[in-house]
């Protein structure tokens, strides 16, 4: 078969259940389809191609043997390179950590694995995953493969260039303020951030600990339910793992959304810098969701507008904490110096970049003495208004829906001198990783501006993913983007 590449790994998995396709052709076409765009898209920063056939050849095994791990033996996947991986380089898109080989699977990658899934490698991503770009890394960006002069979102950037131009059916990124949902936007795909201790956070590369949290960069939203269904779930090495089963997305997810009641948030629809293609597409979006039976409602979050600045106290906080154990001492980069305060601060000067040291002074200086209370302290009091908000109108709608980022995707350097526009690209999903709540981004078309992808976030009620995936299934099928030519990229 020619198309293996653009096949959802549902498609996969039937093909090999049918015996139609082998495991090992599938690692194959993927691996020729990397050889084929990475060049231009710099997606990955490790490659496993050996490692992919080995397991590709195993599933094979086990499937002639009928004793397959999971529906979805066989269908390759890659990680973004801050989930712990034994004796594969993790990185965290920083120098600091270069060539740092783990001894040990975190848990998501031991999931994956369980459930048959060859590992194609992994994936370039913001350094620690701070930024909505990817021009961060420490290892050059990724470029999204609408168009290469463009970046392809971030954190997640390598993740959502690489599914969205057919080099992996499925891959994982982790949200810590949008950097699933806002690059799936930009690259046109569907990006899932979980309920927070939903996914285990143990073995991923800690960037602010209250809010980090894996989630799926798909082709479809079949896909990312049955990603979510294989990773998910109570995890005893993680101490804020929710202590339950993950339900059966996929059972009741062509429900449809008759009678459901939507929020339409009035904040947001009446801000300003919201790109106008953006603002064309979601509205569209939203009649459409009308079409299919469900029932607008005007909902007001007053909380939604102070979440960047909460956001950029709490996360760059829990940074600095986290970011302290990178020491030259016990792993990592050391540059040596007479001492071991020159050797530290030597290594930490050249192993981390402007963006992580700029929230590293940040987070230090909002946990101080003498102004703890003024911004970190007030920055929790503006979380908890943001969860009460939340849990106000969820008593009256079903989930809400807002764009997923008020731009298409910019240009390769065009907000790195300007912090703050680039914090502002995560305005619509800070609030839900700062309340824990589920969300989805799912392609709604092109802007007409630009001919870029636009997203439709759908935020939905904490542990509600079920409601979540079934609105956003819905509006997939009807809008008929998902396994189009249209909803591909030339590359």
């Amino acid at each position: 078969m020619t198309d293996l590449h653009w096949r959802s790994a549902t498609e996969l998995a039937g093909l090999l259940a049918n015996g139609e396709v082998s495991a090992v052709e599938i690692a194959q076409a993927l691996i020729e389809r990397a050889d084929e765009v990475d060049g231009q898209l710099h997606a990955y920063l490790h490659r496993t191609d050996e490692r992919l056939l080995e397991d590709a050849r195993a599933s094979d095994e086990r499937r002639a043997s009928g004793q397959t791990r999971s529906r979805f033996d066989g269908v390759p996947t890659a990680h973004k390179d801050l989930f712990v991986t034994k004796g594969v380089p993790t990185t965290s898109g920083s120098r600091i950590l270069e060539g740092w080989l783990p001894t040990y699977d975190g848990t998501l990658v031991k999931r994956s694995a369980q459930a048959g899934l060859p590992l194609q490698g992994k994936l370039n991503m913001d350094e620690f995953a701070m930024g909505s770009s990817t021009e961060n890394s420490g290892y050059g960006p990724s470029r999204n493969p609408w168009n290469t002069k463009s970046v392809p979102g971030g954190s997640s950037g390598g993740s959502s260039a690489l599914v969205a131009a057919g080099g992996t059916p499925w891959s994982w990124g982790t949200d810590t303020g949008g950097s699933v949902r806002q690059p799936a936007s930009l690259c046109g795909l569907v990006g899932v951030k979980p309920t927070y201790g939903l996914v285990s956070r143990f073995g991923v590369v800690a960037f602010a600990s209250s809010l980090d949290q894996p989630g799926p960069l798909t082709r479809t939203v079949t896909d990312a339910a049955a990603f979510l269904q294989i990773a998910g779930g109570h995890d005893p090495m993680d101490s804020t793992s929710i202590p339950q089963a993950v339900p059966d997305y996929l059972g009741s997810i062509s429900g449809g959304i008759e009678g459901m009641r939507i929020g339409i948030v009035t904040e947001i629809e009446e801000a300003e810098g919201t790109q106008p293609g953006v603002k064309t597409r979601v509205g569209e979006a939203y009649r459409r969701l009308e079409k299919l039976g469900a029932e607008l409602v005007e909902v007001s979050l007053p909380s939604f507008e102070f979440g960047i600045s909460a956001y950029y106290l709490v996360a760059p906080a829990e940074c600095s904490s986290n970011l302290a154990r990178y020491d030259a001492v016990r792993y990592g980069l050391r540059v040596e110096g007479p001492d071991v305060v020159s050797m530290t601060s030597r290594t930490r000067d050249e192993g981390f970049g402007d963006e992580v040291k700029r929230r590293i002074m940040l987070g230090t200086y909002a946990l101080s003495a003498g102004y703890y209370d003024a911004y970190y302290g007030k920055a929790q009091r503006v979380r908890t208004l943001t969860i009460r908000d939340l849990e106000r109108v969820f008593t009256d709608v079903d989930l809400i829906a807002t764009p997923t980022s008020p731009s298409t995707a910019f240009e390769l350097g065009a907000k790195t001198a300007d912090p703050l526009s680039m914090y502002l690209n995560d305005v619509f999903t800070v609030p839900v990783n700062l309340a824990g709540n589920a969300a989805i981004s799912v392609p709604c078309g092109t802007s007409p501006d630009d001919e870029l992808p636009v997203g439709l976030q759908l935020i939905a009620k904490a542990l509600d993913e079920t409601t979540m995936f079934r609105a956003a299934y819905a509006f997939e099928q009807d809008l008929g983007w998902a396994g189009s030519e249209e909803g591909r990229p030339s590359l």
